[in-house]
């Protein structure tokens, strides 16, 4: 009885995290076909926008970094500052530019819960699951925080803030934050860089390679319900 009632929500949790994967992909779908089918590929072209913001130098990505790191404070989507990082700086410095501001997002965040805005943010935060979140960080520490960004249960910006009401240590929640968040952040800017391509019809390795992560990103949900049985913390979306 117990196992039913505790494992039944997480796997709900996972299966609404699959749907949106399955409709993120259809709409791109969608999107390539209606851009294709209209002849507006001709006024997709990425070379010209790197090229725009080559011309700020070192400005640009300090910019795009400062946007990334006010999001999560500011409880903005992370996803569409992602792509655009994968588009507009390629694979290898979307990556550098996007985990450097998705960390100092998480952190400043963590940091305003802990120190600046606490009462404001328990009373935000009051309930079973944050409750329960709180006790989970008391028994298994930065696993938490690497569980919840690898299999997220919660929405990621209120993690952000709900763990610095917790009693996890700084630095284990920072290191466990960037290097959980890294495998996602790979992925979708892989595929985010060859996106504009995509959109007008051309199919790249770059493309193709950057699906095959996403997809194996995904995959962490079912890898971890196949395992859950020997992990020692319990699920956090009871």
């Amino acid at each position: 009885m117990n196992r039913e009632r505790t494992y039944r929500p997480q796997q709900e949790v996972l299966k609404k995290r699959n749907w949106k994967s399955v409709i993120l992909l259809a709409l791109l779908a969608a999107l390539v076909a209606g851009v294709h089918l209209s002849g507006a590929s001709q006024y997709l072209q990425q070379d010209r926008l790197r090229e725009l913001i080559a011309g700020f130098g070192a400005w640009g990505p300090a910019i795009y970094i400062s946007i990334y790191a006010l999001a999560p404070v500011l409880f903005l989507p992370g996803l569409p500052i992602t792509i655009a990082g994968g588009i507009i700086f390629g694979p290898f410095w979307g990556v550098i530019y996007t985990i450097t501001g998705a960390t100092i997002g998480a952190a400043l965040a963590f940091l305003v819960a802990r120190y600046l805005a606490r009462d404001w943010v328990a009373a935000k935060l009051s309930g079973p699951r944050w409750a329960k979140l709180d006790t989970e960080v008391a028994q298994h520490g930065w696993k938490v925080v690497a569980f919840t960004r690898l299999i997220p249960a919660f929405p990621f910006n209120l993690l952000n803030y709900a763990f610095g009401l917790t009693k996890i240590p700084f630095t284990h929640y920072l290191l466990a934050t960037f290097f959980c968040m890294l495998p996602a952040c790979i992925a979708f800017i892989v595929f985010s860089s060859s996106i504009l391509e995509l959109v007008t019809g051309k199919v790249s390795g770059t493309a193709l390679l950057g699906i095959a992560l996403i997809v194996l990103v995904s995959l962490i949900p079912v890898v971890y319900r196949r395992i859950k049985g020997n992990r020692p913390i319990e699920t956090l979306s009871e």
